[in-house]
């Protein structure tokens, strides 16, 4: 059975808990020092053996105030530490088992504010270079345009994700897919930046500046994991192949 290392403050609506506790309120306990823990990093740690909620007889998680302590440990010594999963495995074994406990980096305390600095000018591209680098004609740049699956700057110039969007449209029109037939997609990748931010937001408003640093990161392994996923789905859908 995993013992549950000292150290951590618990939370007032944890150490009021007199019974087991569902994720859904773990959750909200664990948020006041972690706004990016999530449902699935609480279920991943669990996964990885780092805590061991009980389980009902209808197989619902039952956490003890123990098992909050231990996660907080967890997470602190990743957002304090940058430690891997493995190290603080270890860390926690060689605590549960009453041995020294391996060495590890103080953390932090003093952090400065990164000091203002003004903002790189975006790379923008011109209309024609646009056409060239996507391979297109003006008459499929517009339509494009009217359907909003890109449009330039207010200068008239077009940002590089711009330019990805032009040469994809550009490839999927040689297979006879029209703008028409990708609204959809647009109007999805819109809904899921808007979760993206949604999830991220609390990280950006964080009055820890190395929290705040963290957002953008998020934010960006966010887009790619939603990336991976829309083409795993994409595959998954299609129908099997005969080998």
């Amino acid at each position: 059975m995993l013992r549950t290392p000292p150290g951590g403050a618990i939370t007032g609506t944890v150490a009021g808990q007199s019974g087991p506790m569902s994720i859904g309120a773990v959750l909200q306990a664990l948020r006041e020092e972690f706004p990016e823990v999530t449902v699935s990093k609480i279920r991943f740690l669990e996964a990885e053996g780092l805590v061991e909620p009980e389980r009902s007889p209808s197989g619902y998680r039952k956490f003890r105030a123990e098992d909050v302590e231990r996660l907080s440990h967890v997470l602190r010594m990743q957002r304090d530490h940058c430690l891997p999963l493995k190290v603080i495995r270890e860390h926690l074994d060689a605590l549960g088992r009453g041995e020294p406990l391996p060495a590890v980096p103080a953390p932090t305390r003093e952090i400065q504010e990164p000091e203002a600095t003004p903002p790189a000018p975006a790379v923008r591209i011109g209309r024609e270079e646009l056409l060239a680098v996507a391979g297109a004609g003006e008459e499929e740049l517009a339509e494009w345009e009217s359907y909003g699956l890109l449009g330039p700057a207010s200068e008239g110039a077009y940002a590089l994700t711009e330019v990805a969007v032009a040469r994809l449209l550009a490839e999927l029109g040689r297979f006879g897919l029209e703008p028409r037939h990708l609204r959809a997609m647009k109007a999805a990748a819109g809904r899921q930046a808007g979760l993206v931010e949604q999830l991220v937001a609390p990280l950006r408003r964080h009055p820890d500046p190395r929290t705040r640093a963290r957002a953008e990161s998020t934010a960006q392994e966010l887009a790619q994991l939603s990336v991976r996923l829309h083409a795993a789905l994409v595959q998954s859908a299609l129908p099997p192949r005969d080998d």
